[in-house]
């Protein structure tokens, strides 16, 4: 486990305990088919648009603490990952690009034109491969300690797929040791979340996505490696200073590569900085969210 907790460069959990914090009358669930395929997703508050994109192995509860702080300024919408969730999870050879085609097709279901992107890990790869796709329909970019570089480009060893099958546990303790890097508070590890999150990931039956994706990072696809100075959207990188699965170099390699970016690092914070440090990291994104809609309401 210590060369993944050095090299491993995408993943993020669901954390179950955090899934009611939102309040039920504020936040509506709902679906649309895209391509034939069901997606679940979240609705909140009003203002221009944010969507809102999980990681490897989460859903909707990874921004429970996000959708709340975000709706009274912002129209919220938080999707369930096609392969996630309480999504269709069509048998496919998942890829990013599968994401951002379905990430096109909810936008059209939805009827959104123009969005902001937050992502977090798989999310924010997601989120940065739709701008370079649809660079019209991207407002504002977050990327909250993304995935999305090969270990080349930072320097990382080469993954194997027993490294990466680590991020797909099938044991109680296999659950426990990914918490253990996904969290920097060790305090949130304990026998009861681990088997919460145990169970939840049992019920969510997502392992047969999560090992596409991991096939798919096996054969290089989709790398965003000499393709993210393209990015003209105002782009902030979110990152969380101790994640031991998206290292801070990551980041920082997002930071040399787009031009323009803003950085912000959270001391003491993991893999997901809108659970584990749910206060700085509002403040922060609802800023610079923010910003976009001042510039639009003086008609820059």
């Amino acid at each position: 486990m210590a060369r993944v907790h050095r090299t491993l460069g995408w993943a993020a959990l669901v954390i179950v305990a955090l899934a009611g914090t939102a309040r039920a009358q504020e936040v509506a669930h709902k679906q649309v088919e895209v391509f034939g395929q069901k997606i679940h997703y979240l609705e909140a508050g009003t203002g221009p648009t944010v969507i809102l994109l999980h990681g490897l192995g989460g859903d909707t509860s990874n921004w429970a603490a996000t959708v709340p702080a975000l709706a009274s300024r912002f129209h919220v919408f938080v999707p369930d990952q096609i392969g996630f969730g309480q999504s269709d999870k069509p048998q496919i050879n998942y890829r990013v690009a599968t994401l951002v085609d379905f990430l096109d097709g909810f936008y059209k279901k939805v009827g959104v034109t123009k969005a902001s992107l937050v992502g977090n890990s798989l999310g924010g790869w997601t989120a940065a491969a739709f701008t370079l796709a649809h660079p019209e329909k991207v407002e504002r970019l977050v990327l909250v300690d993304s995935a999305g570089y090969s270990p080349e480009r930072t320097g990382g060893v080469k993954l194997s797929r027993e490294m990466l099958l680590a991020l797909n546990p099938s044991t109680l303790a296999g659950t426990k040791q990914i918490m253990g890097l996904v969290f920097y508070n060790k305090q949130m590890i304990n026998d009861q979340m681990a088997e919460q999150m145990y169970a939840a990931k049992l019920r969510r039956g997502d392992g047969y996505t999560i090992n596409q994706f991991i096939d798919s990072i096996l054969r290089g696809e989709d790398y965003l490696d000499g393709k993210v100075s393209a990015i003209k959207a105002p782009t902030l990188i979110l990152w969380g200073r101790e994640d031991a699965l998206t290292p801070l170099a990551i980041g920082q390699a997002f930071a040399q590569d787009i031009a323009g970016s803003e950085t912000k690092i959270i001391d003491r914070c993991g893999h997901v900085p809108q659970i584990e440090c749910a206060a700085p990291f509002n403040e922060t994104l609802i800023k610079f969210l923010s910003a976009s809609s001042v510039a639009q309401s003086q008609g820059k």
